[in-house]
């Protein structure tokens, strides 16, 4: 038979190594969870980077970017490709995918329903055709257009009418509500000065438009809310009701 002393040695070793096996099992969880976010920062930077190239990367041009190996880049691209978050063109250059359109979806639907009381009252108010407009890669896209109800003559605006965004008025606001870049236009510069973007005869000869960026939090703009209509507007007592429409429609989506 075993002694006392003997069964407490077994006992005490039994309970250390229970103790190191859960040590080394939570070491191993933080160290798998560690790998997990490095690899989720890393792939959505890579989206980021991708969204600032819309011509698109090769494997070798993106692992530069990121500094990181072609290997591990590829590996991301997979995963990234299989999920349609990107997409793989003839030239091996790599450009976001539909995937990602279909996930912005979403926030697109709950930006539309905030601003959609705004754009009527803003319509009504100046006389004018409002519009929701967002940016999709250097292009501006209005997604949702609201007509005056007092008026018997405005301008029809087309939703999903795709232009540059440094073209008019509601591209260049939202452009200005964007950290400044080389190259950009002095319009640009100007509107992100003064608050507002204003032009005249760039989508239709004789449409004067006024708009400006909507940024909740702060953030880099990725839409602007706007007021269009032909002939003239009345700077001075516009440009301050679109800028005040722009700014509730951000604060809501803070």
């Amino acid at each position: 038979m075993l002694g006392r002393c003997q069964i407490r040695d077994q006992e005490n070793h039994r309970t250390q190594s229970k103790t190191n096996t859960t040590e080394h099992g939570l070491r191993n969880k933080r160290s798998i969870a560690n790998v997990g976010s490095k690899t989720l920062d890393r792939g959505l930077r890579l989206l980021e980077t991708l969204r600032q190239k819309p011509e698109g990367l090769t494997v070798s041009q993106l692992a530069d970017a990121l500094g990181t190996h072609r290997a591990a880049v590829y590996r991301l691209l997979t995963t990234l490709t299989a999920h349609r978050l990107v997409r793989r063109a003839k030239d091996d250059r790599y450009t976001l995918g539909i995937g990602l359109v279909e996930l912005a979806g979403g926030v697109a639907a709950s930006l539309q329903s905030i601003a959609l009381p705004e754009l009527r009252k803003l319509a009504d108010e100046t006389r004018a055709t409002a519009h929701l407009t967002l940016l999709e890669g250097t292009d501006a896209v209005p997604v949702l257009v609201v007509e005056p109800r007092n008026t018997n003559m405005h301008v029809s605006y087309r939703v999903g009418l795709r232009f540059p965004a440094d073209l008019a008025a509601s591209g260049i606001a939202i452009l200005s509500g964007r950290p400044p870049e080389p190259g950009e236009t002095d319009e640009v510069a100007v509107a992100r000065e003064r608050g507002y973007a204003m032009t005249s005869g760039r989508l239709e000869r004789g449409a004067v438009g006024i708009s400006a960026p909507i940024k909740p939090n702060n953030r880099p703009a990725e839409a602007s809310v706007g007021v269009v209509a032909m002939g003239s507007l009345d700077e001075r007592s516009i440009a301050p009701r679109v800028i005040a429409t722009a700014t509730t429609i951000a604060r809501a989506l803070n």
